[in-house]
């Protein structure tokens, strides 16, 4: 069995598009990203409470889960070898059951640190019916060639 391919800094350029990747989300898609996560706060599982404590209009998908998605976002992208390093996001508007999560990126800046690590840094958005409502920063580690692995970079090897 061969592994799937990863990206490589020759493949990646500043300015270039990710694909996008479009998720419709369910009542499950929502209950299933809270259990996994711990989240036993009600307005991620309980309509009747989302609405009438929360003002919303149902249930919505936690924090953790929006990391998740972003996570995957990124790694689908980079392949198996990409490692992320940092990420950080501002949530903007819940994401619903009924809604259709799209997920558009960019690379915004590439480099090598001095420990040889190659890096990419990326915007990524989630968007409903065309409104963004969570925008990403994220720092992932790619391999430099095809001999290099960036989860194999340990201490000084990787400083994220």
């Amino acid at each position: 069995m061969t592994m799937p391919r990863s990206l490589t800094a020759a493949d990646v350029k500043e300015g270039q598009a990710l694909p996008p990747l479009s998720h419709a989300v369910t009542a499950t898609t929502v209950v299933l990203g809270a259990l996994a996560s711990r989240d036993w706060r009600p307005m991620h599982h309980d309509k009747e409470f989302a609405i009438h404590r929360n003002g919303v209009k149902d249930i919505f998908i936690n924090t953790p889960n929006n990391a998740a998605w972003f996570e995957r976002y990124i790694t689908d992208w980079t392949g198996p070898k990409g490692r992320l390093g940092r990420m950080k996001f501002k949530m903007k508007r819940p994401v619903f059951p009924g809604d259709t999560m799209v997920f558009n990126g960019r690379v915004v800046k590439t480099f090598a640190d001095d420990a040889g690590c190659q890096w990419v840094e990326l915007e990524v958005t989630v968007s409903v019916d065309g409104q963004v409502n969570t925008e990403c920063q994220a720092r992932v580690a790619i391999p430099a060639d095809e001999h290099d692995n960036p989860w194999q970079r340990k201490a000084n090897g990787w400083r994220p």
